[in-house]
């Protein structure tokens, strides 16, 4: 019996299977992105999808280590980081601060000249090339991004997988080893909670599921797997964004509360303005609690759709390089722990893109999206 993933969500969720054509077909993470934007729902809480198994087991597993990413840095100062990585981890963290850096340095020195040459003969000369000097940057930025977030899975002892094409053997894809617990490690048990949901959701995930069940063979779409990832990379960034927001509100609440036990105003005035804000503050107890009652679709686009330029192409270009060019939508033979696997890797890297986005922005002042 053939077998696929498919969705009992309405028509208009990002995850429904659909027929593939070339002609209009486009790059799997801009159709994830443009639904998860048209959308505004939180993926994990929305209704599950179901897979169905059947077929032979293989003991063919793609078992990787060292640096095997899909996405090769192709700039100077993505070649230099990776040499770094792979040869000298301790200056690796000083090493990307001085790429930013000098990044920024050489965007901003083309700018400078362009601003002086205004007026002049060379002036359409140096437009042209501040305008080639920030694509080169862009580039340069993305590429010092992707080697920060490879670095923060060689902390948690995580190899991101290598591309689809070098791990399926006769059109099965199984990733060994699965490394489940240091994906869900980065976590909090929150975040961890709704990480589970959004498993169900995509791929019918049970914490239950017997190891049988676990590695019985399954045939997923190649587009649409690629889809599942590229939402789930944005699930993570948004995880890791609301998180942030909400264990702030409860620690202003926090202390908002024990500053209320003394009295703001002299002589008791303003104690009634007083009173009224401490009961109408109610922090939400868990972090599924909070995003489903505070949040609105402009709120989930705004906290889940990243902030920069460089992190949209960096994601696009990423999962790109993961599933390669999609013609058709052929399909794969794998498991459910393959596939918890590569999802639990895509939440894992938009949290981490979250924080490189953050930091990176303090050395080189992002575009932004």
């Amino acid at each position: 019996m053939d077998c696929t993933l498919f969705s009992r969500t309405t028509s208009s969720s990002a995850l429904n299977c659909s027929t593939f054509t070339a002609k209009n077909a486009k790059p799997p993470f801009r159709l994830a992105f443009q639904n998860w934007l048209a959308r505004g729902s939180v993926p994990g809480l929305r209704k599950r999808l179901v897979l169905v198994a059947s077929g032979r087991n293989s003991s063919n597993q793609c078992e990787f280590s060292g640096l095997t990413a899909p996405l090769e840095p192709t700039t100077p100062p993505g070649r230099l980081l990776s040499t770094v990585f792979q040869n000298d981890r301790e200056y690796f963290p000083i090493a990307v601060e001085k790429q930013l850096m000098q990044l920024g340095y050489d965007r901003d020195e083309a700018v400078a000249r362009m601003n002086l040459s205004l007026g002049s003969d060379e002036a359409c000369l140096h437009r042209r090339i501040a305008d080639l000097r920030e694509m080169d940057c862009q580039t340069g930025v993305e590429d010092v991004m992707y080697m920060l977030i490879l670095y923060k899975f060689s902390e948690i002892k995580v190899h991101l997988v290598p591309r689809l094409s070098k791990c399926i053997y006769k059109g099965r894809l199984e990733i060994w080893p699965s490394r489940d617990w240091q994906l869900e490690s980065i976590h909090s048990s929150e975040v961890l909670d709704m990480v589970k949901d959004h498993l169900v959701t995509v791929i019918g995930w049970r914490p239950d599921s017997s190891v049988t069940e676990n590695w019985a063979p399954t045939k997923v779409g190649r587009i649409h797997l690629s889809k599942v990832y590229a939402e789930s990379i944005l699930y993570g960034y948004f995880l890791k964004s609301v998180s942030l927001r909400h264990h702030l509100e409860q620690t202003l609440l926090e202390g908002y509360s024990l500053s209320s036990k003394r009295p703001l105003c002299p002589s008791g005035q303003g104690s009634g303005l007083q009173m009224s804000l401490v009961h109408e503050v109610k922090p939400e107890t868990t972090l599924k609690s909070y995003v489903m009652r505070r949040f609105d679709r402009e709120t989930v686009q705004m906290y889940g759709k990243p902030k920069s330029k460089a992190a949209i192409n960096l994601m696009e270009r990423h999962t790109n390089a993961l599933f390669g060019v999609v013609d058709r939508d052929d399909e794969i033979s794998t498991s459910l722990a393959s596939l918890k696997r590569i999802v639990l890797e895509a939440v894992a890297f938009g949290s981490f893109l979250w924080e490189t986005e953050e930091y990176t922005n303090t050395k080189y002042n992002h575009e932004a999206y």
